[in-house]
């Protein structure tokens, strides 16, 4: 499990494809406090350290990740967030974030506001899941609070210190994101479905 509070950025190093799979690698600032089996939040998508090598360790990205997430659009020198998954006598900072990715959005908008930025997302209505506002959604690893909320669409203010210590400060319009809505909204969606 994991809180949605990123940690570092991570460098892409190298990609190797096997089958329908990728094994990335990448550098750190944490590197040599990994170890093999370790879950890591990789932009909000759950992925296992394989080898460590130095100051670079490895994960493999399967076929279903790679369609399901943005990870398949990485390329060498790609910057991502990274989070380690919570440790049982750590603060609770975000939300309860499961490393599970939903579904990929796209960034349409982003609005300077003079002390903070808004960035717009807008996602697939028909997969079922949504946003409230005051609410919780993870965009690439990143726990924020949806501001603006509607059927297909969702704005997030974010601050200067997590704008320059995440990989939002390198977020284009038209860039892919990946989406981890919030769990307890998940839960109560399907029981109302179920139970009318």
């Amino acid at each position: 499990m994991f809180t949605g509070i990123v940690e570092s950025l991570g460098r892409l190093e190298k990609i190797s494809e096997k089958g329908s799979n990728k094994t990335f690698t990448f550098s750190c600032g944490f590197t040599s406090e990994l170890k093999i089996d370790q879950s890591l939040a990789h932009n909000g998508v759950c992925l296992t350290v394989v080898s460590i090598d130095g100051n670079k360790y490895s994960v493999t990205a399967i076929k279903e990740t790679l369609e399901e997430t943005s990870l398949g659009n990485l390329k060498n020198d790609d910057l991502v967030n990274l989070e380690r998954c919570l440790k049982a006598d750590g603060r609770f900072d975000g939300h309860i974030v499961q490393g599970h990715v939903d579904q990929t959005g796209i960034c349409k908008e982003i609005k300077d506001l003079n002390g903070s930025f808004e960035f717009v997302f807008e996602y697939d209505e028909t997969k079922g899941n949504v946003t409230v506002e005051k609410g919780s959604i993870c965009v690439n690893g990143i726990s924020l609070t949806v501001v603006r909320s509607e059927k297909n669409l969702f704005s997030v203010h974010v601050i200067p210190y997590t704008f320059e210590n995440t990989n939002f400060k390198f977020l284009k319009v038209n860039d892919p994101v990946n989406l981890e809505f919030d769990i307890v909204g998940k839960y109560i969606k399907k029981m109302i479905g179920e139970h009318g």
